[in-house]
């Protein structure tokens, strides 16, 4: 099948270099130059651990491409596959007009019988009002949701444990699932608008695990409980289950379960529809972004000249990117604290210009945590498993960590030399 992949930062790159390794002619087809002239190359816009040299195999086998021509790369295409990263703004609000705009421009280069599937991150109802646009063109449309995670974007694509596709006809049910059922075959198919509120379902639940336990954990620490002994309780319930996500630590971060979470605030306003839990999870979360910033103020109150270390800056451990990281966040609030921020991450080589004068980048952990009283566990690479007590008191004037997600929990929460601080847990004082 030809297919056009339109959109290639993380989730497009992903799906074009999956696509050709199935065997379809795929071309990537992206309006920014410079990522389709890196790409060309095998280098991804974004850092995925596999993604570079699968790229480099589907441009060697011939079955990849990219262009910046749309004309040309849509012309033969079977299925426009549209890939965008919706972005987001401070507030978790998405800019669904960019991305209308990038399709109202392509969309009409398409030949009649080809299909349109979204997978971009977009509200109920945006595939409908695509289609009332193109109602003449003799276009099909569907929406199958993303569901990669950054770090294992590859394997989710793969192998992942079903895929939801609207769609309107049984011709185009049997066209898609030529394309995804050799990736997977439990689809699940429902009409479009259902499959584009299953995004929105699942973000949603999800933030609302994540707010939960985290408030839950809070109040741990106000009562002396153990919020990850509380989890254990949780999950050994069978109506709730282990793979629940009801594991204390930092608050959501990077815009994609506020995202959802904003879709439905803003539906429901719409719809006239009064929805207080979902406001109350998006308001719970931005209370509880604020946890680090008051165990770090607290653990600083006595200091002269504070120093703080920031142990990983990426939105998460497995990828390059700093979109949205609440590292980045947490070093800005400590500069306008008055305290020097050192930080260490295994895959950034270069602070965001605009924060060259808020914290100085080490090539090591060990660097960034040279004098400091405070390291802050703001990724968990793998990298950082090995620090030990010993080196923390070696290196640091105090030896604090605050580790939000529990990540060091093994190796030093029970160090008496080290004041150990993780969400939803007692505060020991080391000795």
């Amino acid at each position: 099948m030809r297919v056009t992949v339109f959109g290639l930062w993380h989730l497009g790159s992903v799906t074009a270099a999956c696509l050709a390794e199935a065997g379809h002619e795929v071309v990537g087809l992206d309006p920014d130059e410079n990522v389709i002239a890196d790409l060309r190359q095998a280098k991804p816009p974004i850092h995925e651990p596999g993604l570079a040299d699968l790229v480099a195999e589907g441009l060697k086998r011939g079955k990849l491409t990219f262009s910046a021509d749309a004309a040309a790369a849509c012309k033969e295409a079977d299925v426009l596959w549209v890939a965008f990263d919706t972005p987001v703004n401070d507030e978790d609000e998405a800019d669904v007009g960019w991305v209308r705009g990038q399709l109202d421009a392509v969309v009409p280069l398409l030949r009649p019988g080809a299909c349109v599937l979204i997978s971009s991150q977009v509200p109920a109802g945006f595939t409908a009002s695509l289609e009332r646009a193109c109602v003449d063109r003799g276009l099909s449309f569907a929406c199958s949701p993303e569901n990669l995670r950054l770090g294992k974007a590859l394997e989710c694509f793969r192998h992942p444990e079903r895929i939801v596709v609207g769609c309107r006809g049984e011709s185009e049910r049997r066209r898609l699932a030529n394309l995804l059922e050799p990736f997977c075959r439990n689809i699940v198919w429902m009409s479009i608008e259902s499959a584009e509120m299953t995004k929105h379902a699942v973000n949603a639940f999800l933030g609302t695990s994540v707010t939960f336990i985290n408030e839950l954990a809070r109040i741990c620490e106000a009562v002396g409980a153990d919020a990850k002994e509380v989890e254990q309780g949780l999950k050994s319930e069978k109506r709730i289950g282990p793979g629940a996500y009801l594991s204390p630590g930092a608050a959501f971060a990077g815009g994609t379960l506020a995202r959802d979470l904003r879709f439905l605030m803003d539906l429901a306003d719409r719809g006239g529809v009064q929805a207080p839990m979902f406001r109350g999870v998006w308001a719970g979360n931005q209370e509880h972004k604020d946890w680090v910033r008051g165990q770090v103020a607290r653990l600083l109150a006595d200091a002269e000249a504070p120093i703080v270390a920031i142990l990983g800056l990426t939105y998460k451990a497995g990828t390059s990117t700093l979109r949205r990281s609440s590292a980045l966040e947490l070093c800005s609030w400590l500069h306008d604290q008055g305290v020097s921020v050192r930080a260490h991450d295994p895959a950034v080589q270069a602070m965001p210009p605009e924060l060259n004068d808020v914290a100085s980048l080490c090539d090591s952990a060990s660097a960034a945590l040279a004098g400091a009283d405070i390291a802050v566990i703001g990724t968990d690479w793998p990298q950082f498993r090995s620090l030990s007590g010993d080196q923390l008191v070696a290196w640091m004037r105090r030896p604090q960590v605050v580790d939000p997600n529990h990540f060091l929990a093994a190796v030093l929460a029970e160090d008496p030399r080290v004041m150990y601080v993780a969400t939803g847990k007692r505060v020991r004082c080391c000795a």
